[in-house]
């Protein structure tokens, strides 16, 4: 967080499924005897690295790289610093942040999904909407090349043509940079707004070549498209998505890391949360492991009653980005040979208006993960007197004093117990506070857990056949003579 910053802690966080065990529909013995099975899910997923770093992926689509590359970037960072990666990220952010106040993300899937996940959960709430001095100096961040929406780009445009303030054009207020993000560059989506923002950049600085370079800064693979552009650019910094890392497990790459530098992220807290989570993925017993018995219940649920969808339920305004992040990984990893489970997120209370009726009395096919915080950033609200008035209109007088935690922890503890009452499975994912290291934890955690979820079943967690499809269709009919 900018602004306001709570401090730090190393706090684990912690998975509970007592609801779901309550309902009957899964027993605890159901979760015991699947100790055998996950452990060796766990132990293939470790192998895929291995297999991948000694004998390559063969025929088969591998992509395991990102589990020890948290642990892999901080040593690299803690030997070789002035050498590493992560120091190279840092250094680019910093050039970026004193020349411009706005950067544009263009990527698409993982290659900004966890960009905005980071984004929205660390930072500020209203990052983007305060005074650059407010922002400790740091850039806002803005999101294009996701979709083909005409008026959305036009509307970012005209944004980046009207600076806050109504600065000059050479005023740092007007001042902007693009990270490009496509392992390929040829995605469709990116590669078309990386050619009209590119115009507008070019526009901005009246056509000097050298600055345009230096505003511009790729994420991309050793070679392809994206990079051929950035060498014709001349761009100094061009950053590296490994092999070995999928777009939708790159989260912890420069992908991820760069962008969320730039906007006052602490990452290396961010790496050390996912380093932790690894190593008790790796070490801790079945029982006790909050990967494993994520699995466990899932896949149990799924099977023994019939809850193909998945509700990431959370507790926050600034973790919906992150169960959108989570519903591509999951999609994309386990949505395979007519299989897999369906997620969906939400955020409560606010849904509760919208799909809580359906999740309480409507078809028995959810398991709802709770994502719930323990302690907020900010010191805490009070309910106030009613301004204006002597009387008790809105009939609150009651409950003046009562902290806005207090009324939030009261609807969670409300809803699962209405939930409870007519047996719906509720689990909740515990974090402490949401901070770099927490939610560095969580993201390394569903990522680990979808990829031994797919080792259970049989699916190959890696991979995404049906979005390739969708792209030769969609090229097919913009050059119907290719």
């Amino acid at each position: 967080m900018n602004a306001v910053r709570s401090k730090s802690s190393n706090d684990p966080i912690s998975y509970d499924a007592a609801a779901v065990l309550a309902t009957g529909g899964i027993h605890q013995a159901d979760v015991d005897d699947l100790a055998g099975p996950l452990s060796k899910a766990r132990e293939e997923s470790l192998n895929d690295l291995e297999r991948w770093r000694t004998d390559g992926a063969g025929n088969e689509s591998l992509d395991p790289a990102f589990l020890d590359l948290p642990e892999r970037l901080l040593a690299d960072y803690g030997t070789r610093r002035p050498e590493s990666e992560l120091f190279s990220i840092l250094q680019t952010a910093r050039r970026l942040r004193e020349a411009v106040d706005r950067v544009v993300v263009l990527g698409i899937g993982g290659s900004y999904m966890g960009t905005r996940a980071l984004f929205e959960s660390c930072c500020h709430p209203f990052h983007n909407e305060l005074s650059r001095g407010e922002r400790g100096g740091r850039p806002r961040l803005s999101f294009e090349g996701f979709n083909i929406d005409n008026d959305s780009a036009q509307g970012l445009l005209d944004v980046l043509r009207s600076p806050p303030g109504g600065g000059d054009g050479d005023d740092l207020l007007a001042q902007w940079a693009m990270l490009v993000v496509s392992k390929s560059g040829g995605t469709l989506e990116t590669a078309a707004a990386t050619r009209f923002f590119l115009n507008a950049l070019s526009d901005s600085l009246k056509g000097d070549a050298k600055q345009v370079a230096e505003r511009v800064v790729p994420v991309t693979g050793a070679s392809g498209k994206l990079a051929s552009l950035a060498k014709t650019l001349g761009c100094p910094d061009v950053f590296g998505i490994p092999n070995g890392v999928g777009g939708r497990f790159s989260v912890f790459t420069a992908v991820g890391l760069l962008p969320a530098s730039l906007v006052g992220i602490d990452v290396v807290r961010l790496l050390e949360g996912a380093a932790a989570m690894t190593q008790r993925f790796r070490e801790s017993p079945v029982s006790e492991n909050p990967v494993l018995q994520y699995v466990a219940v899932c896949h149990l649920a799924e099977k023994k009653m019939g809850a193909t969808i998945r509700v990431l339920s959370s507790w926050s305004n600034q973790l919906e980005s992150v169960g959108l992040w989570y519903d591509q990984l999951l999609s994309e990893s386990l949505g395979k040979d007519e299989k897999g489970a369906t997620p969906l997120t939400t955020v409560t209370t606010r849904d509760l208006h919208s799909r809580g009726q359906q999740h309480q009395d409507g078809r028995r096919d959810k398991l709802i993960t709770n994502l719930c915080v323990g302690e907020s950033r900010r010191d805490h609200i009070g309910l106030p007197p009613l301004s204006g008035s002597s009387g008790n209109e809105d009939q609150l007088d009651d409950l003046i004093g009562t902290t806005w935690p207090s009324m939030l922890a009261a609807a969670t503890e409300g809803t699962n117990e209405a939930y409870a009452s007519v047996k719906r499975p509720t689990a909740t994912i515990h974090l402490p506070q949401i901070d770099e290291f927490t939610i560095g934890q969580l993201l390394q955690m569903l990522m680990l857990a979808t990829v031994v979820e797919g080792r259970l079943v049989g699916t190959n967690p890696y991979g995404q056949p049906g979005v390739e499809a969708y792209k030769k269709f969609m090229m097919k009919r913009l050059r119907p003579d290719g």
